[in-house]
Order: C-alpha cells, then structure tokens, then sequence
C-alpha cells in the first residue's frame, strides 16, 4: 500500500546501483582514498533506500553525507536536494537546488521553484522575483509558479504586477485560485471595490468552497459589515450545518470579536501553493504535492490543511511516525483538530493499538464535530462494541436535517451484526431509498435477503446490478458467486467464483467460498487446493477453521441453501 518515489516526476534521480549517476570508488590505490569511496557508496545508498520507504529525514542526513563524501557528485546533489525537500528542510534544499550543467532538467525547474519560496520565506522578495524570473518555470510546475507570481511581485514592492491575475489556458485551478489570491492582493493594495467584486465572484455558485465564504466574510468583517458577513456565513451554513470552520466565523462574527487579518505575503503564497498541491495529489502524483506542501509550510507553519494533507502522504509512504507528527500539529481550537484526532485514531487503530485510537476518537467526538463522532461510531463497529456505535449514530442521525445514506447504511450494519435484523433491514432499506443505485448497498442487502432466503427474486437482481456498477469489485462479485451458491446453482456459483478470485487473489473468503462451489460440482482435488489455499493467506479463525475441518474430514462443505 506504500508508494515509492514517482518515477515520472523523479525518473532522472532515482536510478541506483554501479551506474554513471551513482558515486564512483576512486581510482587512487591510496587506502583513505577507498574508505571515503566506499563511505560516500553506502550512504548513499542507505540515503536512497530511506527516501524510497518514505523516511525522509533519514534519507536527508545519509545524501548530505554522501554529497559531502563523493566530491560533488551531481546525481548524489540531486538525491540529497530530493531528501531535504521532502523532509521540509526548504532553506537547505535550496542552497542544494539543481542548477550546474549536470543536473537534469526537471531537477532545475523544481530548484527554481524552491529558490523562490525560500527567498519568500526570508523576506527578500527581489531575490523571489529574480528567481522565478520572467519567463515562469516549465512543466509541471508552471500552475504553482502562475499563482506564486503575484505575491512574489507584491514581496518584491511591485504592486502593479502583484494585482494581474494569473491565467494558465484550460487550468481552471489557477482560474479561480487566483482570483481569491487577487481579491486579497487588491484588498492589501486598499483598493477594496475591486476586492469585493473578486469576493462576490468567487461566492457566486450556488453551492461556493468553504474557502471563499471564509475570505469574503472575514473581508465583510474587517469592512465592518457584520450583517452581510453573518447572512453569507448562514447561508452557508444553511446547505451545510456541520462546517465547524464555518461555524466559528460566524460565532465570532455573533459575538463581536476581531476578524482574522487579511493575509501576509508569506500567508498568501502559501494558499496560492495548496491548490497546486492537491491537484498534484490527485494525480497521483504524490512527491511533487509533498513538495509544494512543505513549500506551503516553510511560509505559513500554521497552514493546518496543509499538515494534514501531509499526514496522509506520509502515512501511504509507510512513515507512520512522521504522519502522527503532522497530525498532531493543529491545536485543540482550531477547526481541524477532529479531522486530525479522528486520522491519528485510525493510525493507531491500524497499528493494533485499539486503546488509544478509541482515546483520540473519543477526543474528536467530543468537540461535537461531525466528522470525529463518525470516525468513532466507525472504530466502535471496528471493534465490535455495536450497542456503542449504534447510540452514536443514532444522534447523528437525529440531529442531521437530511441524513445522509450513508448514516443510516452504518446503523443498519450495527443493527445487522447485533442480531437484529429488523432494525437491520429497516435502515438498509432507508439507506437505498437514499442512494438506490449504491453498488455497496445493492450488495449487502441483496445478499442478506439471499442468505435469509427472502425477495429472492429480487434480491438477485440487486447483487447483480451491484456488479454491474462495480464489475472490478472482487468483494461484490464473491458476493453474487455466493448467492449463486446458496441458491443451489453451484455451477453459476464456481464460474463466478472464479471471476471473484481472478479480481482479489489474495482474499481468503473468496478462496474458501471458491472451494465450496467446486466440491459442488464434484471437482474434489481443485476444491482441496483452494482450502489448502486459504490458509497461506493468514484467514481469520473463523475461516481458517472452517478450512481445516473440510480438509481433515474429507467430507468437504455442508450444503446449505438460502434460508437454511
């Protein structure tokens, strides 16, 4: 589940082993000339081998060394450059930034652009300036460089250049980021009417960000139009109750108190790198938004988005150390302290320790945010504790305007996996009206009418437009092979088996229910080898003693058909 380096964005700096970019042993019979070659080798390596796992600080010391060791070795300078970006060490990644005739390109480009945000970062906009220069920086750094413009021509004392919107042709990002950048810019320069008609744009939609109701009503507010700020802010409130970040504004508006301040530079060139960041995340492309994020951090440490954006990238890299430290950045006050408590919850929860993530969830839920009383009703169902979860999500169900489907989905499964299936069934069926062509749905409820050989008919129908909706579901599919199986159509129910297996391998279910349906169909040695199977791919007991009682007492399953 842990990614490694993106070849595509980092191709010219990951190559390893005995190679032209990696450090040389010295050609000098001299022994201390030996020892610093093989030194600048192995740290190399152990550099490269922690930034590949994610470790970044690791990697960050080890490449500094072989940097130092190997005598200016170019590639080595851009592995080492590489590690102290992604450790967010941003002023010494860019004293190590790419830039003589051996550097790769893209290296150049992404130095270029870290240049420019250390500069920001101590104050000498000119240097920023003259570091992004006129033409920009090229691919794919061109969106974050288009919306770093503006607030490196205001550091520079530029007002002029500072209040051109950015436009990159069919990047609707740098669109509409920048005209928050420019309603701020405008505002900064005092001229708060063209402020205002960026703020009335960018809140237009019918349905406007968080984002941009924030900094029009904080704007509302430093005007002194309270009432117009309180009435955006209800409004927003209005499509969605739960907005904690929304809710505060609007408390503090209520109440009085000083509005936030408008941005500072560094403030600004910070948002203007997070856009840019979460498109580069969505793409998959999961090194260059650490990048941009650590950028974003070295100007605004308090951005606390960006920390936990930076938590997830972490925690998929496999430094689950480095994750929970971002986590823990947001303080108690602030709006995401339950979304980060809730993702410390699940850290600790993947880890085994059921203890403490319950602790952290149980801290989350209680600020009363939406988000950590769910993330706990879920790690409540996680652990078993049904009668828990099902009080919680009965709140949350009761204080919701619009309950969303996936709430009364939830409920049913508690209510299911207690042993009450009417409530069980009730909520599922809620759950549908709301979503009706939700494959997860179609599935578990289809396939619990089959089991209890209920709306047969029906209920087929729904597991296999479950499927249909996700025919790459190796779950879903075992699910209607199944259904097939119960039903007594063994030979329907081994052909779709088969598909399920083909889809997920390595699950031992699928492999057990695979083995069931060939014993049906008389293929006995086949059906002997899934269930031999299923107990190298670490079942649980359940399964794994099922497994092992057909395979000792060579009778194979007990048919059992819907209902039964």
């Amino acid at each position: 589940m842990y990614r490694r380096l993106s070849a595509l964005a980092f191709a010219p700096i990951l190559l390893l082993g005995a190679c032209a970019s990696t450090p040389q042993k010295a050609a000098s019979d001299s022994p201390s000339a030996a020892a610093a070659a093989d030194s600048a080798y192995g740290m190399f390596l152990a550099g490269s081998a922690a930034l590949n796992q994610g470790h970044n600080g690791d990697a960050a010391k080890f490449l500094d060394l072989a940097r130092n060791q190997s005598g200016g070795d170019a590639a080595v300078g851009e592995r080492a450059f590489t590690a102290a970006l992604m450790a967010g060490e941003i002023d010494r990644a860019a004293q190590l930034a790419p830039d003589g005739p051996d550097a790769s390109e893209p290296g150049r480009r992404l130095g270029r652009l870290v240049k420019v945000v250390a500069a920001l970062g101590e104050g000498k906009g000119k240097v920023a300036k003259e570091s992004l220069g006129n033409d920009g920086i090229g691919f794919p750094h061109r969106s974050a460089a288009a919306l770093l413009a503006p607030w490196v021509a205001a550091a520079a004392g530029d007002v002029d250049a500072s209040l051109v919107r950015p436009q990159l042709r069919g990047d609707a990002g740098v669109e509409y980021f920048g005209q928050i950048g420019q309603a701020h810019l405008y505002e900064r320069a005092k001229r708060f009417d063209e402020a205002e008609t960026d703020f009335k744009a960018i809140t237009a939609s019918e349905t406007p960000s968080e984002i941009a109701v924030a900094a029009y009503g904080a704007f509302l507010e430093r005007r002194g139009r309270k009432p117009e700020a309180l009435a955006l802010y209800d409004a927003a409130l209005k499509r969605n109750p739960a907005n904690l970040a929304i809710k505060a504004a609007r408390a503090r508006a209520a109440a009085g108190k000083s509005p936030p301040p408008a941005p500072s530079i560094k403030e600004g060139a910070a948002f203007a790198l997070l856009a840019p960041a979460a498109s580069m995340i969505s793409a998959k492309q999961d090194q260059i938004g650490l990048a941009y994020l650590r950028m974003a951090l070295r100007l605004d440490p308090q951005r606390n988005d960006a920390w936990l954006m930076v938590g997830d990238i972490l925690q998929q890299q496999g430094d689950v150390e480095g994750a929970r430290a971002a986590y823990e950045k947001p303080k108690a006050n602030s709006a995401e302290f339950p979304a980060a408590q809730a993702k410390l919850a699940w850290s600790y929860q993947a880890a085994g320790d059921k203890e403490q993530a319950l602790k952290l969830a149980r801290a989350a839920a209680a600020t009363g945010d939406y988000e950590g009383r769910l993330t706990l009703s879920d790690l409540l169902r996680s652990d078993e504790r049904y009668p828990e979860a099902i009080e919680l999500l009965n709140g949350l169900i009761a204080d919701a305007k619009a309950p969303d489907w996936q709430l009364y989905y939830a409920r049913g499964q508690a209510h299911e996996r207690s042993g009450d299936w009417a409530k069980a069934e009730a909520d599922l069926q809620a759950a549908l009206k709301l979503k009706p062509e939700e494959a997860e749905l179609l599935n578990y409820l289809g396939y619990a009418w089959i089991d209890r050989g209920e709306h047969l008919t029906e209920a087929l129908d729904m597991v296999k437009r479950a499927v249909a909706a996700e025919p790459r579901s190796g779950a879903i599919t075992d699910s209607l092979g199944w259904a097939y199986y119960r039903l007594g159509d063994y030979k329907k129910a081994a052909e779709t088996l088969e598909q399920a297996v083909e889809l997920e391998a390595g699950d031992p279910e699928i492999n057990n229910h695979l083995g069931d349906a060939y014993w049906m169909v008389g293929r006995k040695d086949e059906a002997a080898f899934q269930w031999r199977r299923v107990l190298t791919l670490k079942p649980d007991d359940k399964i794994k003693v099922d497994a092992e009682k057909k395979l000792a007492s060579g009778l194979g399953p007990t048919p059992k058909v819907a209902g039964q």
